[in-house]
């Protein structure tokens, strides 16, 4: 009989008997790190090709016209992949990620396998001011979440699975292991524990190992460290701790700013037409902003200045410091215009790498400024540069941990880490302090949907309201008699509450058993008294739309009522009762800790 069982229901039973859970989750997180890191592969050389095939020595040797034309041609093709070939909504990676984990169990759909492996190097290839980052996480958390549901496992090691993609692809990205596994840690709230290191360890070789094989030891930043850190230099980098922190904190609100405002529109060819323009515009006054801008970031790296800027109006009075230090703020100023325009305009991509981007103008010009005020005081503009960008990295992201590692990997810099520490510490918090969330999970934040490693918040945010909705009340209208409501609701109902509603299912008001226990047997008043009469409001509505889980047990908690009426669009739905909230709160935590 068993040989008429399908395939894979026979590799289940085999792999029950002969392989523990344990070592399955080892096997499948080498997997996912495996597929992850060569989804960045993928990614990045499909960039390099566009690139190639597109620049060649137009732009070099040609006329800056090209910095206009080429970004919005690849949001044009951009627009096509998606609309015609993906033919779903392509959004900010690591935030649908996020949305998948808080609302969807970390499941994520079969096209995000492949939707932003195309359109993010379009985007990118063609000079969008955006990253490559983003993309490659859910390209690789996508593949993570459709494998683990071919496994058929859990929610526990379905959500580890998601954070050991984010390990391996960010790994193979910048060859820094250390750094992803503990950005997984610091973005997907993944709990750091024996159980869950041992995983992401595996996943974060893999992902090295394959950037390893296909790239060799080419890095994006390939910088050795020269200039130790001397504690002369410490009051310096509190100045670029506070500078970082509240340019991470104009950088996020002008983010969502710019966003909010495109996101009124209803037409994506308006916001390309618009948006399109607006980069192209940009990008053309000022080149350094084109593409993902890593090579401005090693030339500022290795003192190039005119290198770093190429060819711009201004090329002309480069000999003058305070001129390249006006340039340098202004692609601080700037930058997160281009990113933002890149998106609005339906480009894919992600955050990252404008975030590097910008920190390291911030760094190197703070560091200009400093050597150039004529107070006899000097700093090291390459360690200001990389830890520039570990400041607005750790104020943006809200990752500090992570800024610190990544910068200190990807460019051998462990002797910048007391720095490295201070500036990333002081953004991170004067950024948090102004922004309660980073810029991946704002919107999530807001609406009290964002994951945390608090398990009883995680239980919360995970919880479906829909499914402890209870419909089996009669409902009664205002004018109903006291005789009519006895006869048929109170004889035929197993509850002692009844919703009073209109002739617009609208929610008037509650009446229950004993509101009228003490008159329901006096005949005499059953044609006299009316519902209206007897009712009373709800202590707390439940608002389907609005209302997260947590905002629905505080209501419970601080109303003290056992059952709350749900509204959904004005319209009265069902009740939902505290003992099945808190038995389905129950489940959903015991799955959070990986119990069930």
């Amino acid at each position: 009989m068993s040989h008429n069982k399908p395939l894979l229901h026979r590799f289940h039973i085999w792999r029950y008997k002969h392989i523990s859970n344990q070592n399955f989750i080892y096997i499948l997180s080498i997997i996912v790190g495996l597929a992850a890191g060569l989804g960045a592969v993928f990614i990045k050389n499909l960039t390099y090709l566009i690139q190639w095939l597109v620049e060649g020595k137009l732009i070099e040797e040609s006329h800056l016209g090209f910095y206009f034309v080429f970004p919005v041609i690849g949001l044009v093709l951009t627009l096509i992949v998606v609309k015609v070939f993906v033919r779903h909504p392509v959004n900010h990676g690591i935030s649908s990620t996020l949305r998948a984990i808080s609302k969807r169990k970390g499941l994520l759909r079969r096209y995000q396998m492949f939707a932003s492996a195309i359109s993010a190097p379009l985007t990118v290839g063609f000079g969008g001011s955006v990253g490559l980052e983003s993309p490659t996480v859910i390209t690789g958390t996508a593949i993570s979440s459709n494998i683990s549901r071919f496994f058929r496992v859990n929610q526990a090691t379905r959500l580890l699975l998601l954070g050991c993609a984010a390990a391996g692809a960010m790994s193979c990205i910048f060859k820094a292991p250390i750094a992803a596994i503990i950005f997984a840690i610091e973005v997907f709230s993944l709990d750091l524990t024996l159980v869950s290191l041992v995983p992401l360890l595996l996943a974060s070789i893999c992902g090295v190992l394959t950037s390893h094989f296909f790239f060799g030891y080419d890095t994006i930043l390939p910088f050795t460290l020269k200039d130790g850190f001397t504690i002369a230099d410490f009051p310096y980098y509190l100045v670029l701790g506070v500078v970082a922190g509240f340019s991470s904190v104009y950088f996020c609100r002008s983010y969502f700013s710019l966003l909010k405002f495109f996101n009124k529109w209803e037409s994506p060819y308006k916001k390309l037409a618009f948006a399109g323009i607006a980069l192209g515009f940009f990008v053309f006054l000022i080149p350094p902003l084109y593409g993902e801008g890593f090579d401005l970031i090693n030339n500022l790296l290795a003192g190039n200045d005119l290198e770093a800027f190429g060819d711009t109006f201004f090329s002309a009075y480069m000999d003058n410091i305070w001129i390249i230090i006006a340039l340098l703020a202004g692609l601080v100023i700037f930058k997160v215009f281009a990113t933002s325009f890149t998106f609005a305009a339906g480009g894919v991509g992600g955050i990252f790498a404008p975030v590097l981007f910008t920190g390291s103008c911030l760094g190197n010009c703070v560091a200009k400024i400093i050597n150039n005020l004529g107070l006899g005081f000097h700093v090291s503009e390459s360690n200001f540069t990389l830890v520039g960008m570990a400041g607005l990295l750790a104020g943006v992201l809200h990752a500090p941990l992570t800024a610190i590692f990544l910068i200190a990997e990807i460019t051998n810099g462990y002797g910048l880490f007391v720095p490295l520490m201070i500036t990333a510490a002081i953004a991170y918090g004067i950024n948090r302090y102004f922004q309660p969330h980073s810029v991946y999970a704002m919107e999530l934040g807001l609406r009290g949907e964002l994951i945390t490693h608090d398990k009883d918040s995680a239980a919360l945010t995970l919880m479906d309201l829909n499914s402890v909705i209870e419909t089996n009340f009669i409902s009664v209208k205002p004018e109903t008699t006291l005789g009519e409501m006895v006869k048929n609701a109170v004889a035929k109902s197993t509850r002692n509450l009844f919703p009073v509603v209109n002739d617009e299912n609208e929610l008037v008001g509650v009446i229950t058993l004993d509101d009228i226990r003490d008159i329901m047997f006096d005949s005499k008043l059953y044609d006299k008294v009316i519902i209206e009469s007897l009712m009373h409001s709800a202590p707390e509505y439940i608002y389907l739309e609005s209302d997260s889980a947590k905002a629905v047990m505080n209501k419970f908690q601080g109303s003290g009522a056992w059952n709350l009426p749900v509204i959904k669009d004005g319209k009265y739905l069902g009740f939902i009762s505290k003992s099945k909230l808190l038995t389905v709160y129950r489940r959903q935590l015991l799955r959070v800790s990986g119990k069930i």
